[in-house]
């Protein structure tokens, strides 16, 4: 395993993490305490040391799990969390997943729902707490972040960053998020297959000098870019991606055979998925999604695998300029994409 540094920080994160929205929320099938929990001491032992909770996932199951996982190790570890969402009030079920419930973002409620999650890893402190998907009205509340500088002084956290979503999406809240605050970490949806907004999020960092890094979520494209569907795959009811138009899996395929230049015998594609995200020294670690021993340890070496060339990355860049040589295809986003009038305006 290799490791990074967030910038002007000491917060040291594996190149690959563990995010337990797999084996926490039910969207990814069902995993017993115990088969969740094996999993996350095979990634430990594989070298990974940051894990990424959130407070709604599963009512607060996540964080449980890495304080069953890890009763003596929590100086090994990177615990990165997200508050935001007020699944308490309104009663979130356990095992249904993330949806959209209302948030509270208030002063008292940060304060109420990081002691909440702290109880809950049984810790003194979060390394990486993140607001879970803020809107524009967050970016601009003083309250939120003088809220979260107490915390930080107070030394119930070390750092502090945004977590956006819940689909593709939020653009703006994540580039003006950037420009207006300090904030160590973005985690956003990023992958070959799905390179906009978290481009241009990244690039916003850039251009104003910003010293924040990025994690990455949805590594591959909802598991497109490991390469293994074909246009017979069946995702049982329990999976979320039951739930997508089949053209998303039909066009999908066809993208995919334009990347199997990739794979060699020495990498696979969803390895060479990892290492395109880890090619941008703007990203701090990546989260695959991780549902079985197997996949864990082939993601795990991607530090041991043969870097991708200049040339493979060019012919990358190529194939996404032209959306693979298929058709356009009109992007559904839930978040906002568009700076709002009043913002263009000014």
């Amino acid at each position: 395993m290799r490791f990074r540094t967030y910038k002007n920080t000491d917060l040291k994160v594996s190149e690959v993490g563990f995010g337990l929205w797999t084996i926490s929320t039910g969207w990814w099938g069902t995993f017993t305490e115990g088969e969740a929990i094996a999993l996350m001491h095979k990634a430990f032992d594989l070298g990974v040391t940051l894990f990424d909770a959130a407070d709604t996932y599963g009512n607060g199951l996540s964080e449980e799990l890495i304080a069953k996982a890890f009763p003596t190790q929590r100086d090994q570890l990177v615990i990165a969390t997200k508050i935001g969402y007020d699944f308490i009030t309104h009663g979130e079920t356990r095992g249904r997943g993330q949806r959209e419930i209302p948030q509270d973002f208030s002063p008292e409620a940060i304060m109420r729902a990081t002691e909440a999650a702290l109880k809950r890893l049984k810790t003194d402190h979060v390394d990486l707490l993140q607001l879970h998907n803020i809107r524009m009205e967050q970016v601009y509340d003083d309250a939120l972040w003088t809220t979260l500088e107490r915390l930080k002084v107070s030394g119930k956290i070390r750092y502090y960053g945004i977590a956006l979503g819940p689909a593709v999406g939020w653009l703006y809240e994540g580039i003006n998020c950037i420009r207006e605050r300090e904030i160590t970490s973005v985690q956003h949806i990023y992958n070959m297959l799905e390179q906009h907004p978290g481009r241009a999020m990244q690039d916003a960092a850039t251009e104003a000098g910003k010293d924040t890094m990025f994690l990455i979520r949805v590594t591959h494209s909802s598991g497109m870019l490991e390469g293994k569907y074909t246009a017979d795959t069946i995702f049982p009811p329990t999976d979320h991606r039951s739930h997508r138009p089949r053209s998303w899996l039909l066009n999908g395929i066809k993208k995919i055979d334009k990347l199997r230049f990739l794979e060699t015998s020495e990498r696979t594609l969803g390895q060479a998925a990892l290492q395109w995200l880890l090619a941008d020294d703007r990203v701090a670690s990546t989260l695959p999604n991780i549902y079985n021993e197997e996949q864990l340890i082939e993601f795990a070496k991607v530090p041991d695998c043969p870097s991708l060339t200049a040339d493979g990355l060019a012919k990358i860049d190529d194939l996404y300029s032209e959306n693979f040589g298929l058709e356009p295809e009109e992007p559904k986003f839930k978040g906002t994409m568009e700076l709002p009038a009043e913002a263009s305006a000014a």
